[in-house]
């Protein structure tokens, strides 16, 4: 009976030529697939439950795009970790490799627009733990997000106050190799923010 609307529930969350293959790769990996409100924190998220299941959540906020990489994402750790054995690392060589095998099929124009197509592409030569911190394919992704009053921290000029969502106030500081030196305000500890992280800008 879960399966039987699996495929339905997809259309509403990838694009149409993604869903009989993420649908095949569900049913095949017996994924018990959650979609849940926004979490700040994660788009995504894979546990084996007591009772043996594979669950895997996902943000229902998420765009199509992102949507897909993400469920690939939790799905590949699934299967790696059934592969490999569960004393890998979450994000080491075993998953990558997984990664990129059960996203092969996707990398193509009828999926991703051409206008990202190579930076998905480019991501997916060496997959990042999380794809916020490759910056170019999370600009690539933000256009097909809605339109929002959020800043991306590389966009502030040096000295601006920011918000973050839990209400934390930080003033941007000197961009390291990778990184930006923001201080929390109301304690000076000093953070690294990556660059595309969201902010709400303070005049």
């Amino acid at each position: 009976m879960y399966f039987a609307i699996v495929k339905e529930i997809l259309a509403k969350y990838i694009p149409e030529r993604a869903v009989e293959p993420a649908f095949d790769l569900i049913v095949g990996c017996n994924v018990y697939l959650k979609i849940v409100n926004e979490r700040v924190s994660r788009h995504g998220d894979y546990r084996k439950t007591p009772d043996g299941r594979h669950q895997i959540t996902v943000n229902s906020s998420l765009n199509k795009y992102r949507f897909l990489i993400t469920l690939i994402h939790e799905i590949a750790h699934l299967v790696a970790f059934e592969k490999y054995g569960r004393y890998i690392k979450p994000h080491g060589i075993e998953w990558k490799k997984t990664f990129q095998q059960l996203m092969l099929p996707y990398i193509n124009p009828d999926v991703f627009p051409a206008k990202i197509l190579s930076v998905v592409a480019n991501h997916f030569r060496n997959p990042k733990a999380s794809s916020d911190t490759d910056t170019k394919l999370a600009l690539a992704l933000k256009q097909f997000d809605p339109e929002n009053d959020k800043n991306y921290i590389f966009e502030l000029p040096l000295g601006s106050k920011f918000r973050l969502y839990n209400g934390k106030i930080f003033q941007r500081g000197n961009k390291r190799v990778k990184r930006y030196e923001c201080v929390e305000l109301s304690t000076g500890r000093i953070y690294l923010f990556n660059p595309n992280a969201e902010v709400e800008l303070l005049n």
